[in-house]
């Protein structure tokens, strides 16, 4: 039976929970194709084959699908990164494992990744706070094994504070991914992880 609460593991829970994704998937199409501001919560709906009104079971805004959006690929990418850091290793394949890891994101998610570059101004205050702090941890993440990769020779003696301007110079490239023309996806992956370990100065060996 399934649970009254919709629970995310009986067969109800499930269904409305690949709604919500499906909900979530459309709106960041839509807003990296015309912004924040230009899209409607009905738009949304129109684009999964719900209603206006029947969004609203849903998502009780745009703001707050937003904000759901904005939050959850932060939080996603922040414990990928904790993933990549506790799977082990030297640092150099460690940041390998880093820099792999962003880079499917970015070629899997294109949309979210170009929806948070540009919207992010339109969450509410809570939820941009909490989206702030969620990046602030992963670009410390990465800040803390690219010093690895200095203690081992593979970068540069740097400090922390060129560490993360490295880090966010990188990120600054690999984000803007979503406007590039056309490439194919493998090549794609092989390009953006080069230009990253430029970006970072690293010296590591395939």
């Amino acid at each position: 039976m399934d649970g009254e609460d919709g629970s995310p593991t009986t067969p109800r829970g499930r269904a409305k929970a690949a709604r919500r994704a499906e909900i979530l998937a459309a709106a960041a199409r839509l807003m990296a194709r015309s912004g924040f501001a230009g899209v409607r919560l009905e738009d949304i709906g129109a684009a999964v084959g719900i209603s206006g009104p029947a969004m609203y079971r849903h998502f009780e805004s745009k703001s707050a699908l937003l904000d759901e959006m904005l939050v959850d690929i932060s939080e996603r990418l922040l414990a990928g990164a904790h993933d990549a850091i506790a799977a082990g290793g030297p640092a150099g394949e460690v940041l390998v494992r880093l820099i792999d890891f962003h880079i499917d994101v970015l070629v899997t998610k294109p949309d979210l990744i170009t929806v948070q570059d540009r919207d992010l101004s339109s969450l509410t205050p809570a939820a941009n706070h909490r989206v702030r702090l969620l990046q602030r941890r992963y670009v410390e993440l990465w800040v803390d094994v690219v010093l690895d990769c200095a203690d081992t020779g593979e970068l540069p003696r740097i400090g922390r504070d060129e560490a993360r301007v490295r880090v966010h110079a990188m990120f600054g490239l690999l984000n803007s991914s979503p406007m590039l023309p056309p490439f194919p996806a493998a090549a794609l992956r092989a390009l953006l992880a080069a230009m990253a370990r430029a970006a970072l100065g690293v010296r590591l060996v395939d």
